[in-house]
């Protein structure tokens, strides 16, 4: 448990130095979560670290108990409420956090860390590299559930990491990439190149 909350640390610390040398258009490009800038994403990841857990549940009933649109519209309050600098530092001040979405474990918590970290990075053409270790731990989560969620169909496909002993699926379509881009690609991102 200690080597992954270390990966979860780790991630948010790298992250966290990172959005501190952004520039405001930067803040307000369009990441990979479809309708959301830059700024929206971390007052996303930030926001277990500003509300409690009996003011989330309040969001969830006024939003009808949808978890989706509740997400989306405390994301765009938060963004405006907050300067990219305070919720920078936010990330910064809570790299050791405990937090893990509810129901699940620290796994989890490293994915919403690693899967928004490249919504911003890729969105932005930054090149940053997720450690490969961090990302295999992510991958090593995906399941049909997964897909589901994020309403990805891999009928007929295989997906083949060329930097980790990783794969998914047993379909004849091959697709073969770094492991960070079929992250994305498990994940219903549209990003550029052949995975699309």
């Amino acid at each position: 448990m200690s080597e992954i909350r270390q990966l979860i640390a780790d991630e948010r610390h790298e992250l966290a130095t990172l959005l501190k040398d952004l520039s405001p258009e930067q803040w307000d490009a369009p990441s990979l979560c479809e309708g959301w800038r830059v700024r929206e994403v971390v007052a996303h990841l930030t926001a277990p670290y500003r509300h409690s857990t009996a003011r989330i549940v309040l969001e969830l009933i006024k939003s009808g108990g949808r978890m989706n649109p509740m997400l989306d519209r405390l994301a765009r309050r938060d963004a405006t409420e907050h300067t990219p600098a305070e919720l920078a530092d936010c990330l910064a001040a809570n790299v050791n956090h405990p937090w893990k979405p509810p129901g699940d474990g620290f796994q989890a918590a490293l994915s919403h860390d690693v899967i928004h970290g490249l919504d911003i990075t890729v969105a932005l053409g930054i090149d940053r590299r997720v450690p490969v270790e961090r990302v295999g731990v992510v991958l090593a989560g995906m399941n049909p559930k997964t897909l589901k969620f994020f309403n990805v169909d891999l009928t007929g496909i295989q997906l083949r990491a060329t930097d980790l002993d990783w794969s998914y699926g047993t379909g004849s379509q091959v697709i073969s990439a770094p492991a960070a881009d079929l992250l994305l690609k498990v994940c219903g991102r549209s990003v550029p190149g052949p995975l699309n």
